[in-house]
């Protein structure tokens, strides 16, 4: 127990955020679409697929990722993520004659990379503050959501060779390299700083618990004492519920993310770079919502929490219809949707650790965290298909709205199972 008490547990947070920085700058998609479409010849939605495949893998690799990291550690396995994620962009960078080559490297390589490393901070920063879940899992993640907040104005800048500019303030010249050659750089970029975040991170000693903290007992929808294999988490029917509320709420905001540049360009008629601070806007939106509905639901219970966040999203996002006449929307509802797809990032890993015990987190919530790849595929191939097919987005935004609202009412009757659901491993 002597390596607790050197250890500072408050690295593991800054190890989190340099990791996540990286990884979560796959939000920042929406400014490479239009450039994707112009290089390849294609319609959004074959300009979209690289995004959309790039959730699935992600969701995948977290699943191994996570099962590697209940094995060998985080540390190494966000070091191999953080490599793959790297490795990927650079091969995208390449792939200068080929959509599908772009797909395979950015969508699958980095896909993966992605998830490998991605389950390492949550898994270790929940072993490490067992008192405060919601909240750690809020900052664990908080980076993920703040990376296309810095990365998509670089990106943006360097395919175009404008200035680097953050919150409309022009801070340094950048060199016009086109895409693919942003792709090159920033994998550079990518592998060397999750390496540099992976090496804070490791899983406190055998029993480990906080100085002066006892287990408080269960709020409605949260812990319970008993920890469950993946095999046992699955036969649990809450699982199977908390897997489709996760893809409908995973899918809206990620609908919202991954065209947020063209919604500006195209529905609220903004010019490239007020649409590209709407991507930065709605970072920061998404980074602030997972520390702050983390902190939140340890107060109130993550189900009570998950009710108002699936309710503000479904509203927020049935609102978009107001952008058309009023683009002063466009701010309001990138704000909200960020904010409320945050919560989900930070509620649901504490959620699964609550129900299921935190010594198979790793990969129990890669299985739970399947949804939000799946949600995205779906959603981002819905969404530009129906701009293909209709002209505009009305139909992904209400069939998204009302969704959302539907989870809202069945998130209230979700409860932890019961010890004999899923007995101790």
């Amino acid at each position: 127990m002597g390596d607790q008490k050197v250890y500072n547990r408050w690295l593991i947070v800054l190890g989190a955020i340099l990791v996540q920085l990286c990884l979560g700058a796959i939000y920042a998609w929406s400014v490479f679409r239009k450039p994707i479409e112009g290089c390849f010849g294609c319609t959004p939605s074959q300009a979209s697929l690289p995004f959309s495949f790039v959730l699935v893998f992600f969701a995948l690799g977290t699943i191994v990722g996570g099962r590697l990291q209940d094995r060998y550690g985080p540390k190494l396995i966000a070091i191999i993520g953080g490599i793959l994620l790297g490795l990927g962009m650079i091969l995208a960078g390449f792939a200068t004659s080929s959509l599908v080559m772009m797909v395979i490297a950015y969508g699958v390589i980095s896909g993966i990379g992605i998830g490998f490393a991605y389950s390492c901070p949550i898994a270790a920063g929940v072993k490490w503050f067992p008192d405060r879940r919601g909240l750690i899992t809020g900052l664990a993640v908080a980076g993920f959501g703040a990376g296309s907040f810095f990365f998509a104005p670089l990106a943006s800048g360097l395919i175009g060779g404008t200035p680097y500019t953050l919150l409309g303030a022009s801070l340094f010249g950048l060199p016009p390299i086109g895409v693919f050659g942003t792709f090159r750089v920033l994998g550079i970029a990518y592998i060397v700083i999750v390496i540099i975040g992976a090496l804070f991170l490791r899983n406190p000693p055998s029993g480990y618990c906080p100085a002066g903290w006892t287990p408080p007992t269960a709020k409605p929808g949260c812990a319970t004492a008993f920890t469950a294999t993946p095999g046992q988490m699955l036969a649990t029917w809450q699982f199977w519920v908390i897997w489709l509320l996760y893809l409908a709420g995973a899918g809206t905001g990620l609908m919202i993310i991954g065209q947020t540049s063209p919604i500006a360009q195209e529905v609220a008629r903004y010019p490239l770079a007020t649409a590209t601070l709407g991507v930065g806007i709605l970072a920061i939106f998404n980074a602030l919502g997972r520390i702050l509905w983390g902190r939140v639901s340890d107060a109130l219970g993550r189900t009570r929490t998950l009710f108002i966040i699936y309710l503000v999203n479904g509203l927020a996002v049935l609102g978009y219809f107001l952008i058309p006449a009023a683009p002063w929307y466009f701010w309001i509802g990138i704000a909200l949707v960020g904010a409320t797809f945050g919560g989900y990032l930070a509620i649901y890993p504490a959620l699964t650790a609550d129900f299921y015990g935190t010594k198979f987190s790793g990969v129990n919530y890669g299985f739970v965290f399947m949804a939000y790849g799946i949600g995205g595929l779906l959603s981002n191939i819905l969404a530009p298909k129906v701009k293909e097919i209709s002209g505009n987005y009305n139909f992904a935004f209400m069939f998204a709205g009302i969704l959302c609202i539907v989870a809202a009412v069945v998130i209230n009757f979700v409860r932890a199972p019961a010890p004999k659901a899923a007995p101790a491993a």
